[in-house]
């Protein structure tokens, strides 16, 4: 479901049952199959994706959008915007596969924490897509990419993958059994399938404040965060009957 869509229709009811779903969109992080232990160039820098809807009678109600990741090569700091929530900010230590949501709201700012290996475990997130490799390459951004067929039982027929095989897919972990970055590929939601594609690449090292947390930041578990904002809409934490 969409966040803006889920804020917009959903009542206090649903977001306490729904909540595990809330945290996901809210993430942004899909934790699917195993990392392939290959050697990759490691990256410094900054990548950006323009995300668009794939159905093109859902565009005028799912605005186009853009995820920025900056990455030091330990950390990653991703970047989305989103109507009901504004600038949202996700910080992944990678190797401790731990992270923090930066959400800056009306009713205070907050740093939602995450352990995203317990989230591993889980086998209700077992992976519905499957890649079949092809042949030949395509250029993106002056960079040869690898192609590869996806299927999943909610698209309507394959989807063709893109991903830079030097490039490690652990700065964008959307698909981690991929074995290279994903540069162009698709998601799919109970609203709509987006397709995500990089647009901008560049190598530099970023500033050392992206990958902290701000000290006017309250650091609270996503259930903390959930009673805050029942709270600030003068809800109550039982679920009604």
């Amino acid at each position: 479901m969409s966040l803006n869509k889920y804020m917009r229709e959903s009542g206090i009811k649903s977001i306490l049952t729904n909540k595990n779903n809330l945290l996901v969109v809210l993430l942004l992080v899909t934790t699917i199959g195993q990392v392939m232990g290959q050697k990759k160039q490691p990256f410094m820098g900054v990548l950006e994706y323009k995300i668009t809807v794939r159905d093109t009678a859902m565009s005028s109600l799912i605005p186009d959008n853009r995820m920025i990741i900056y990455t030091n090569d330990t950390i990653t700091r991703s970047e989305n915007f989103t109507q009901q929530l504004g600038m949202q900010a996700t910080i992944r230590h990678i190797e401790k596969n731990k992270s923090y949501l930066l959400l800056n709201t009306g009713f205070g700012k907050f740093a939602i924490q995450t352990d995203l290996s317990a989230q591993k475990g889980d086998t209700t997130r077992v992976s519905k897509y499957t890649f079949k490799k092809k042949c030949f390459k395509k250029k993106i951004l002056g960079y040869r990419a690898n192609r590869v067929l996806a299927n999943h039982p909610n698209f309507e027929e394959p989807i063709e993958f893109l991903y830079l095989k030097n490039i490690d897919v652990k700065y964008n972990n959307t698909f981690e059994h991929l074995p290279g970055l994903p540069v162009r590929y698709s998601v799919y939601t109970t609203d709509a399938t987006f397709d995500y594609e990089l647009v901008r690449i560049n190598e530099y090292k970023p500033n050392r404040d992206l990958f902290g947390v701000p000290s006017d930041y309250e650091r609270v578990s996503f259930d903390d965060f959930l009673d805050r904002m029942l709270e600030s809409q003068g809800g109550s934490k039982e679920i009604p009957e």
